[in-house]
């Protein structure tokens, strides 16, 4: 099962905002429930990462939430390449390991 973090969901949310979405589009395309929806867009409506456009009855990005979301690119990107440093690092760990005998007792 592959967990999203807090800031996986506050993308995906300002993702399908980023095209105009009412919040019954936000919710399936982010795959929310409702409740946590609410919660989410109340606290990105405050961060002004998004606004309500009364007229139109639906959620919009603002500047503020198209910055946010290309600096959660360039972080996504990064943590990915640091990712697979990591697991290069911790092969080449246990190719060493394997090399010398166990400790004995």
């Amino acid at each position: 099962m592959n967990y999203r973090g807090r800031l996986d969901i506050i993308a995906d949310i300002l993702n399908v905002a980023s095209r105009e979405a009412k919040k019954t589009q936000i919710m399936y395309q982010a795959n929310l429930s409702y409740n946590v929806l609410q919660k989410y867009l109340h606290e990105l409506v405050g961060a002004s990462l998004v606004s309500f456009l009364d007229e139109k009855h639906c959620y919009q990005l603002t500047e503020k939430g198209r910055k946010f979301l290309e600096a959660y690119e360039e972080y996504t990107k990064t943590k990915k390449l640091v990712d697979q440093h990591l697991n290069d690092v911790a092969s080449r760990r246990k190719g060493l390991l394997s090399l010398v005998p166990n400790e004995s007792p």
